[in-house]
C-alpha cells in the first residue's frame, strides 16, 4: 500500500542499487521503519531482482533483510528524478573505478559518474537536502561535490550540506558488520549547517547503533581514513604473504608463524592468513588511490611504500602459478586443472579483482585445460573471462570439475571445499594427483596418505615425488 510523504518521518535515497546500497538501504529500512528508503539505479534489470527473491548480489543474511522492509518502508525504481525530488537525505553510492586513460590512469579514481550524479542532483531538486557520500573517494572529493552542488542561482534559495559516511563492510559479513558494526564514521562541515547536518545522520543510525560506536570527524578525516582502512588490511595480508614466501624456503610453517605474531595483543591475529593473494573492489582501487594522492601531495616515499602492498599481491599471484607448474615437471600444455572457487573470498559471488581471475588466464596462456567450479560465482566468472570462455570448462559439481584433473587448485575459502570426500575425487584424477592449496583450507596430511602431492601456501609441501620436481 502506497503511503504519502506526510506518513514518514524522513524521505532517504540511495543512487546506486550495488554491492554497497542494496544491503545498507535494506538494513536502514528495516531498523528504521519510520524512514522511507528508496534505492534506485539506472539499471533496470537491476532494480528489478531487488524486487524479487532472486537479488542481484548474494549476500548471506541479505534476503531476509530486504523481506522484512520491502513494500513497507523499503522501495527500488529506476525514476532517479522522482527519487531526488522527494529525498531529504540522498546517498551517492555509484560507481568510482580506477581510471584506464588520461592522468592518473592505473591509479587514480575516475570520478565521472560521481560528478553526472552531483550535477543530476543539483538539477532535480526543488528543496534542501543532505548528501551522503558513500562511494569510496578520494580526499577532498566532498569539497568538489559542494561546489557543484551550491553553485549559481539554485543556491540561494536551496542548500545541500555533503557528509562523509565511509562503508566498512566485508562482503561476505555484509549483514553482520550493518547489524553490529565496529564503527559508523560521518564528516562532516565544521560549520552550524554542517553540524545539524551530521546530527541528522548520527539519529539516523542510533536507531540501532550504540551512540559511542558513532564517530564523528572533519569531511577530510572521514574520506581518508576509507582509505586507510583498507590499506592498512591490505598492507597486513601482502606481510604474511611475502612471509609466505620465506616460509616455503625455509620449511617454516606460515600458520605457525602467523599465530605467534597474532598472539601479540599489539598486532592480533586478524588477516594473517597467507593465501593466494587479496582481491575484492576496494583493496587494490583504494590502495591505488591512496598511492596517486600521495604522488599528488609530493610524497613519493609515502606513495612507493603503498604501491608495494599492491606488487606484493600481484607477485603472489604469479609465484602461485609459478609454483604449478614448476611441480607439475615443468609444463601443464594439455593438462586438464580444476580450478575450485573463483569468488575473491567465500560466502560472496563477486568475483572483482578475485586472483582467480589472474590464475585461470595465466593457465590458459600456458595452455592448460581450465575447468571451473563455484557455488556463488560463476555468472560473474563467464563474464570476467569472456574473451577466453570458450577456452574453460564451466562447472557447478566440484566432484565433476575433477574428472580426469591432474591438479586441483583452491583459490575460494568455501567451506564445502574442506568438506569434500577427497577419496572420491582422488580416484578420478589423473595420476600423479597435485592439489595446491591457495587458502590453506585443506588438512594437507590427511591428503597426502589419501595419494595426493600437496602443496599448500606458506608451507614445505607434502609429496610423494622426488625432490627433483619440486621448488
Amino acid at each position: 500500500m502506497s503511503q504519502t510523504k506526510q506518513a514518514f518521518e524522513k524521505h532517504v535515497l540511495c543512487i546506486g542499487a550495488g554491492y554497497v546500497g542494496g544491503p545498507t538501504m535494506a538494513m536502514i529500512a528495516a531498523k528504521c521503519p519510520t524512514y522511507k528508503v528508496t534505492v534506485v539505479d539506472i539499471n533496470e534489470a537491476r532494480i528489478a531482482a531487488w524486487q524479487t527473491d532472486e537479488l542481484p548480489i548474494y549476500e548471506p543474511g541479505l534476503l531476509e533483510v530486504v523481506q522484512e522492509a520491502r513494500g513497507r518502508n523499503l522501495f527500488f525504481s529506476t525514476d532517479v528524478e522522482a527519487g531526488i525530488k522527494e529525498a531529504d537525505i540522498i546517498f551517492v553510492s555509484v560507481n568510482t573505478p580506477t581510471k584506464t586513460f588520461g592522468r592518473g590512469a592505473g591509479k587514480a579514481a575516475d570520478l565521472q559518474f560521481w560528478e553526472k550524479t552531483a550535477r543530476q542532483i543539483r538539477e532535480c531538486s526543488t528543496s534542501s537536502k543532505i548528501v551522503v557520500e558513500k562511494s569510496t573517494l578520494p580526499v577532498r572529493t566532498a569539497e568538489a561535490m559542494a561546489r557543484i552542488l551550491n553553485w549559481g542561482e539554485k543556491a540561494t534559495d536551496i542548500h545541500f550540506e555533503v557528509l562523509s559516511n565511509p562503508e566498512f563492510l566485508a562482503e561476505g559479513t555484509a549483514i553482520a558488520d550493518l547489524k553490529m558494526p565496529d564503527r559508523v564514521l560521518i564528516g562532516g562541515a565544521e560549520t552550524p549547517r554542517g553540524a545539524a547536518a551530521v546530527q541528522d545522520l548520527v539519529d539516523l543510525y542510533a536507531h540501532w547503533v550504540p551512540r559511542e560506536r558513532i564517530l564523528t570527524t572533519n569531511v577530510w578525516s572521514s574520506e581518508l581514513s576509507k582509505l586507510a582502512a583498507n590499506a592498512m588490511l591490505a598492507q597486513r595480508i601482502s606481510s604474511v604473504n611475502a612471509l609466505s614466501a620465506l616460509c616455503e624456503a625455509t620449511e617454516a610453517d606460515i600458520d605457525e608463524v602467523g599465530r605467534a605474531i597474532g598472539s601479540d595483543s599489539r598486532i592480533g591475529p586478524k588477516f594473517l592468513r597467507a593465501s593466494v593473494g587479496f582481491g575484492g573492489s576496494c583493496f587494490k582501487k583504494d590502495i591505488l588511490n591512496l598511492v596517486y594522492l600521495c604522488e599528488h601531495y609530493g610524497l613519493k616515499e609515502v606513495a612507493s611504500y603503498w604501491e608495494q602492498v599492491v606488487k606484493i599481491n600481484r607477485y603472489q599471484r604469479g609465484r602461485f602459478v609459478d609454483r604449478m607448474i614448476t611441480c607439475m615437471f615443468n609444463t601443464v600444455v594439455g593438462k586438464k586443472v580444476a580450478v575450485f572457487g573463483f569468488a575473491f573470498k567465500a560466502d560472496t559471488g563477486d568475483t572483482r579483482e578475485s586472483p582467480a581471475i589472474y590464475v585461470c588466464r595465466e593457465l590458459v596462456d600456458e595452455r592448460a585445460a581450465v575447468t571451473v567450479t563455484d557455488p556463488k560465482a560463476l555468472p560473474n566468472a563467464k563474464r570476467d573471462l569472456a574473451d577466453i570462455a570458450d577456452q574453460i570448462t564451466w562447472e557447478s559439481d566440484p566432484y565433476k570439475a575433477a574428472e580426469g584433473a591432474h591438479a586441483i587448485a583452491i583459490l575460494t575459502e568455501w567451506k564445502e571445499y574442506a568438506e569434500l570426500n577427497y577419496e572420491r575425487i582422488f580416484e578420478v584424477m589423473e595420476k600423479p594427483a597435485f592439489v595446491f592449496d591457495g587458502r590453506n583450507i585443506l588438512d594437507a596430511e590427511k591428503l597426502h596418505r589419501i595419494g595426493f602431492n600437496v602443496y599448500p601456501i606458506g608451507k614445505a609441501p607434502k609429496t610423494h615425488i622426488g625432490e627433483e620436481s619440486e621448488i
